[in-house]
Parts: C-alpha cells; structure tokens; sequence
C-alpha cells in the first residue's frame, strides 16, 4: 500500500480558524463529486452526514433527488420505535427543496432479498445491510450517482459511547483489551470453542484477540486519552468503515449505481485526521473521571462530531445539527421475534441447513431460543447464520 489513515493531532489553537477550513474543504468535497453527465441524487437518511451532503448540494443543483428508507414499526419496542428516520428525511427535503422519494421495509422484505443480496453481495458480512440494498434499488429508479455519508462518523468520532470504553489505560495491551471486549458484538469468547466445535481442528491457532490488535500499526503512541481515541478513529477506518465501503460499492453496483462518497476526499480527509480529540468530542474530560462501571450509561449521546456540527450550523437545522446520534437500523431484533420468526425458524433449525458444516446444531439452537425467549438480543448473530447460510446455498 501506498497511503493509510494517520490520527496524529496537530497544534491548532484557534478553533474558528479550524472551523473555516473545514467549511472550505467539505464544500469544495461535495461540489468535486458534483462532475456528472447523468442525473446525481443523494441518500438523506434525516441524520448530519446525509444531511451536510444534501446542504451543500442542493445549492449546486437545481431540483436535487433524495432518498430515504424507513421501516415498518408496527411489531417493533423499545429503542427500535425510534429507527425510523422519514420524519426528519422529509423536513430536511423541504428546507432544501429536494426531489424527494422514500421506501418503507417490512419483515417480508428481508426475507425476499436475501437470496439476490447474498449473491451480489458474495461473501458474509456481519452487518444487517440489506436495507442498504433497497436504498440503491430506490435511487437507481431515478439516479445513476447517487451521494452517500459514508466516512463521517469514522472521521469526527461520531460513535462517542465506543470510544469512551477505553480512554484511560494502564499500557496499549490493556487498551486493546477493553476495546476488544466491546467489539465483540456476535458471541462472548465463552462460546466460540462450542460453537466450532465440527471444525475444531482448523481453526484451534486462530485466536480473535490476536486478530483485532494486528490491525493496529502504531503501538508505541498512546499514553493520553486523546491518543487512544485516535487509535480507536483509526481501528474503525481499517476496519468498520472499510466493510461499509465493499457492502456500499456491492449493493449499487448491482443496481448499475454510482455511489460517491464526499466526505473520504482525499484533502478533507488528510485535513481531519489532524483535528484535535478536544475539537471532535464534547466532554472527553468528563468522560476521562466516570467509573468504568458506568460507561455504559452512555449509549445515546450528542458528544460527537462537534467540529462538523459547528462548521454545518449555517446550513442544517439546529434540531437535526444537535440530534442523537442514530444509526441506520432496522428492527431486527423485534421482527426476529415476530413476524420473521418461522422463517428464522426454517433456515436455521433445519438439520439439513449447511451452516452446520461448521458450527454444532446445539449450540445454534440455544443461543437462537435465547434470542426467540426474549432472553438476549442476539439479532446480529441470527442475521450472521441467515446470511451465511444462503452465501453456502449459492457458493459452496
């Protein structure tokens, strides 16, 4: 390789002056992935990245397309009512005067794609993306290139309840440590050897730990807190955002769409690498002092992305510009639960299912009762099997 992402902070000891910069550099980003001889569009999800995008863009192009997928809420609880974002979507379309269309999934729609998602997609991925592949089959009705907002989280430290599980460390070992247990989002360790156990023997070296603090290249950096959130900026660009970037690129492509992506611009990105922490997260002082029993008290949060919303107040409504962060979900959890359950059911308590080549049948099946019983929320792993499992029915 020839380039990688570099978090080292630079002396700026003027905000203002930072803040400019950026406005300058974002905007010349999106006018750059303007150059076009066929319609553009843009997703707009109701949330700053999307939104910032579209802000600028609508300035540069008269009657500019917007799309948004929402969901079908009926069955969902909890956190999930909020998934759906149209609301917002629809407001920011009229402040920018957009052309605007929506798509609303319902359970049945996961299960109708997934054989022609698990195809173009061609390998497994863990992420629950099949609303991505809606979203490009909506914009390539109407675009051939189509904005996206990828990058802006990894970038400003827009997931600020991650970074916060391991901003004081003893050394780069316990760093790894704490982060890595966050990320250990499909299983805890405990159950990975059962689970393997039919292959046992291929993979009885391979150990995840190892894996994950590998990615990292600099270990020498890293006595402040502020060092350790750019290792972790920089662990999500090697890792979360790169899978964003193949399913995004996957899933258009196979709508003969064009996905741009403005705020991975090579001069904003050599720009914001630099940005200080203290510029990108509101109360990491505060954060630095709470107990460690405690962080996880801190999963809905404004504190990230402070720089952006700052450069973006001229243009983006301040009840969208100091939103929560939301990501883009579905209620998985719920419909797993509910209306797709006899098709969870079928896939995978199937004894002829090919998934069982690799994992052991029982283990499956308790973990899959805990989810179906309300016990644990196991929706990233299901979608893991189901997707798996039909990547098996078409490669294997």
């Amino acid at each position: 390789k020839f380039w990688d992402f570099s978090f080292k902070e630079e002396n700026f000891k003027d905000e203002r002056e930072c803040i400019e910069e950026l406005d300058r550099l974002f905007n010349q980003a999106v006018k750059r992935q303007l150059v076009a001889d066929v319609p553009i569009g843009s997703y707009l999800s109701g949330g700053l990245d999307s939104g910032s995008i579209v802000a600028i863009a609508a300035k540069n192009i008269p009657w500019l397309n917007t799309f948004t997928v929402g969901f079908d809420l009926n069955s969902a609880n909890g956190i999930e009512l909020g998934f759906d974002e149209r609301s917002k979507s629809e407001y920011m379309s009229y402040k920018f005067k957009t052309e605007h269309y929506e798509m609303v999934l319902k359970s049945g729609d996961m299960e109708r794609c997934l054989k022609d998602f698990a195809y173009h997609l061609e390998e497994p991925r863990v992420g629950q993306s099949y609303p991505n592949y809606y979203a490009a089959k909506l914009a390539s009705k109407f675009s051939k290139v189509v904005l996206g907002g990828a990058g802006g989280d990894e970038l400003f430290a827009g997931y600020p309840w991650r970074y916060y599980r391991a901003v004081n460390n003893i050394n780069f070992d316990d760093y790894v440590d704490k982060y890595y247990g966050f990320w250990k989002r499909l299983l805890p360790n405990k159950d990975l050897k059962e689970l393997f156990f039919p292959i046992a023997k291929d993979v009885e070296n391979v150990w995840t730990r190892d894996i994950f603090a590998n990615i990292f290249i600099d270990k020498k950096t890293g006595q402040t807190p502020e060092e350790y959130i750019n290792h972790s900026l920089y662990f999500e660009a090697k890792t979360f955002l790169h899978g964003l970037l193949v399913v995004e690129d996957k899933l258009s492509m196979a709508h003969s769409l064009e996905t741009r992506v403005p705020f991975l611009d090579n001069d904003l990105v050599d720009f914001v690498q630099k940005i200080p922490v203290r510029f990108k997260l509101r109360n990491l002082k505060n954060v630095v002092n709470v107990d460690e029993n405690s962080i996880g008290k801190l999963q809905k949060t404004n504190d990230g992305k402070m720089i952006l919303r700052k450069a973006m107040k001229k243009y983006i409504p301040s009840e969208i510009n100091n939103a929560i962060k939301q990501g883009f979900s579905s209620p998985d959890e719920s419909w797993f639960r509910g209306d797709s359950m006899e098709f969870v059911r079928t896939k995978l308590l199937n004894k002829n299912a090919r998934i069982y080549n690799y994992f052991d049948k029982k283990t499956v099946e308790r973990l899959l009762k805990e989810h179906l019983n309300g016990k644990q929320n196991r929706r990233l792993f299901i979608w893991s099997l189901l997707n798996f499992e039909e990547w098996n029915n078409i490669y294997v």
